[in-house]
């Protein structure tokens, strides 16, 4: 019990360190400054303003209880481990303080996002690369994994575009990932992604290696940047992805083309087509955003969709599943042999590896 207590002393500080450089109250200050913003009768006139702002309060309160709960949770362990009768339920305290621990290092991470965009929600695109069906069901396996991840961090997820592969799989999938830092999360996830497996598609079983690419995009206010409408040229089509009978029997899917730029996105999954529009609007000020911000023309031809070179050199997690399990992060190298508890959408510790390495 004396090791246990010691443990929550050094929690404790710990706790007390992250605090100093959060400055709780100065996040306190700013949840009353938003919220009197919000009170005052102009505040929704400017839709676009008003909900950047809504999603930073929630974003902080939420920030703000959790530290706060967690405080009085360790506190009260404290207590309960310095009682008359605490060797009795010595189990009990010790394995509270390891729920704690985990619960400190959920919220630890939050001090490494120091991007703009990091609070934001997501776009997340994976799109099938050398290896062909095989590569096609890694996109499917992935994309498992990460709708349990989103499932674990509580956040909501939609599919708005996606193209099923002839046999398995898809070759894309499009999602958008609304949730507390959410792009904060999830854009460490950007890059190749390898797999090593025995091959299910194969009559001889033989070992194949497939990759997938990952592309994260935050999600921005339309505010933030200006589309002139001559520049864009939108085609509706019918959709070809899920959604019953109306999808394939209408055109309701939107294709918009950023003239300039060549960008271009779609969505085809969304119940109507002014909401396919809207999405897809949304992914287009995401992907011009992020377009304008990087130097490199290689850059610029990947998010444009012209380079989609998902191969050998290029991979940032590698997933061996045969001969042996293994996944490794090539930046981080940060690794585990549990790979089925990773393919199941426990990845906290590969983000927060890569984050901490930066």
């Amino acid at each position: 019990m004396n090791e246990v207590i010691e443990k929550i002393k050094e929690l404790k500080n710990k706790i007390n360190n992250i605090l100093s450089l959060l400055n709780l109250d100065g996040l306190k200050t700013k949840v009353n400054t938003l919220e009197s913003d919000m009170n005052n009768p102009d505040f929704w006139k400017d839709q676009d303003i008003a909900k950047n702002k809504s999603q930073e309060l929630k974003n902080l309160q939420v920030q703000i209880k959790n530290w706060e709960n967690l405080i009085k949770e360790l506190n009260d362990l404290s207590d309960l481990a310095e009682t008359d009768n605490a060797q009795e339920i010595e189990k009990e305290v010790t394995d509270k303080y390891y729920e704690l621990e985990r619960k400190f290092k959920n919220l630890e991470i939050v001090i490494l996002f120091t991007n703009k965009y990091d609070s934001s929600n997501a776009i997340m695109t994976i799109f099938a690369g050398a290896g062909g069906t095989e590569s096609q069901d890694w996109v499917e396996m992935l994309f498992r994994m990460y709708s349990r991840f989103f499932e674990k961090m509580n956040w909501q997820y939609q599919i708005i575009d996606e193209s099923r592969g002839e046999e398995a799989g898809y070759k894309s999938i499009t999602m958008m990932i609304t949730g507390s830092y959410a792009y904060g999360y999830l854009h460490s996830e950007d890059g190749v992604h390898r797999l090593v497996r025995l091959s299910p598609f194969d009559s001889d079983h033989a070992r194949h290696t497939s990759f997938a690419m990952v592309e994260i995009f935050p999600e921005i206010e339309s505010t933030e940047l200006e589309i002139k409408e001559s520049d864009l040229r939108i085609d509706f089509y019918r959709a070809s992805g899920a959604g019953g009978q109306h999808v394939n029997t209408t055109d309701s899917a939107v294709r918009i083309t950023h003239i300039p730029t060549g960008i271009v996105t779609t969505c085809q999954n969304q119940r109507s087509q002014g909401q396919n529009k809207e999405t897809a609007m949304k992914y287009l000020y995401a992907k011009l955003s992020k377009y304008l911000q990087v130097q490199s023309d290689e850059e610029r031809k990947k998010i444009k969709g012209e380079i989609k070179e998902a191969a050998w050199g290029n991979q940032i997690r590698s997933y061996v599943l045969h001969p042996y399990k293994m996944i490794k992060d090539l930046r981080s190298d940060y690794e585990t042999s549990d790979t089925e508890r990773v393919l199941n959408g426990d990845i906290l510790d590969f983000i927060e590896s890569v984050l901490k390495k930066k």
